[in-house]
């Protein structure tokens, strides 16, 4: 089995970007033990700032792969053409986010991307690419 975990913008900055809303963990030490946990799965981990390079790599692993878990970050809530990727591939996404989208601002509560996937995770700190992830395995 292979599922691919994508972060977007400023996920980069897990553990040292706002730890109050994102907590203290850096996504490197988190994936690992999510690769340790799960050492049967091929996880595989991509992160870019950049809307284009989100698309290319969902079309690049969107037809070969078990499983996508994505954050899309602020992109949830503004990228049609990201939305559009996800509705384009064969491979099911999971779309996580670490805080709960619907106790922010409201301009968060909006996912453009959410439909196209195969569940939402919202609000389970770090714990929410694990449960993605458990949602591949039923």
């Amino acid at each position: 089995m292979k599922i691919q975990i994508i972060n977007g913008p400023n996920l980069n900055l897990l553990g040292q970007r706002e730890p109050t809303i994102y907590g203290s963990e850096g996504f490197d030490s988190y994936i690992s033990k999510l690769q340790e946990l799960y050492s049967i799965i091929e996880i595989d981990y991509y992160q870019s700032n950049v809307e284009g390079e989100l698309i290319n790599k969902l079309h690049e692993v969107g037809f070969s792969y078990d499983g996508i878990v994505i954050n899309a970050g602020g992109y949830t809530h503004t990228s049609v053409a990201l939305a559009d990727a996800i509705a384009a591939i064969k491979t099911p996404v999971v779309e996580v986010h670490i805080s709960n989208i619907y106790a922010r601002e409201e301009y968060r509560h909006v996912s453009l991307t959410g439909k196209n996937c195969k569940g939402v995770l919202t609000g389970f700190g770090l714990d929410g690419y694990r449960l993605a992830i458990e949602s591949f395995l039923k």
